[in-house]
Order: C-alpha cells, then structure tokens, then sequence
C-alpha cells in the first residue's frame, strides 16, 4: 500500500508518496537528497544515520514513514546549521573529529540533543550520551574532544 505523506524536514515541508512502512532514512536520501544521514547497520545500531525527530535524536534507518509523518520537525545533518555556526558543527572542525567521516552524522546529531536537553553536562554524561554511536575509524579521542568543546567543558584553543 502507497500513501501520500506529508513531512517539514529542515523547516519545509515535503509530499512524499511511498509505503508507510518505508524507513525515514530511504525517504530523506532517496527522495530529498540529504546525504547527511547515512546507512550504516540498518538496525539503528551504529548511530550513522541519526536525526533530530522533534528534537530527540532518534536512529532513521528504524523510523517508519507513518511515524515520521506525525512528527512537527525532522532535522537532518543539513538543517542544523547551513551556515556551519551551530556549536556542535564548529567544535567537530576545531577538533579535527573527523576520519573518514562516516560516522559524524550520528555524533554531531546525538551531541547536538544531549547538550539542547543538557546545557552543562559533565564528562561523564558526554560518554553516555555518545557511547551508541559506533566510529569505525577509531578517532574517538577527537570525537570527545569536540564533545568537551561543544559542551564548554574545554577551551577551543586547548586539544588535550
């Protein structure tokens, strides 16, 4: 069965004709071209394909469409900050967190909600917040630096 579903994604609103089954993620890179969220495991796993769901990160691959559609707003990698001034974006730049980038979506996506529910997390809660997103690059030491960046609980100018 095919339905036309309605879905404001990054602010705009899209008409998407498919099954109401069909995982968000096809839909957002299949049919609107945001190559932010990728497929990684399919089983909302890995975290690469993380978006905002009314502002929860919450794992595309393992969203249906009928459920995407009641939410207000879907925010994808690209709609965080198309001007690259979110803090979150810049403390991934500062840091250098990135290898072959794979992963960067779903952490960028997570720290992003973590830190809009937790304004002055701790270390600690910046481990938990990112310890299911999976980077097979093995450049975690820079991924939490940007998280200490983002979070203020490290200097910009400081990479220790």
């Amino acid at each position: 069965m095919v339905a036309s579903v309605f879905l404001n994604v990054n602010g705009r609103r899209h008409e998407v004709v498919a099954s109401p089954a069909t995982p968000l993620l096809n839909i957002l890179r299949n049919d609107l071209g945001l190559n932010g969220p990728k497929f990684g495991c399919g089983l909302g796993a890995c975290g690469a394909c993380t978006v905002l769901l009314d502002g929860q990160a919450a794992r595309s691959c393992s969203v249906r469409l009928d459920t995407a559609a009641r939410c207000a707003n879907i925010v994808t990698l690209e709609g965080l900050s198309p001007d690259g001034t979110d803090p979150v974006q810049r403390a991934f730049v500062k840091a250098q967190a990135a290898q072959c980038g794979y992963c960067l979506n779903g952490m960028v996506m997570t720290l992003r909600a973590f830190l809009d529910a937790v304004p002055n997390p701790d270390e600690r809660g910046l481990r938990e917040a990112l310890k299911y997103n999976f980077c097979r690059c093995g450049t975690h030491m820079e991924i939490l630096c940007a998280a200490r960046i983002a979070a203020g609980l490290q200097p910009e100018n400081d990479e220790t």
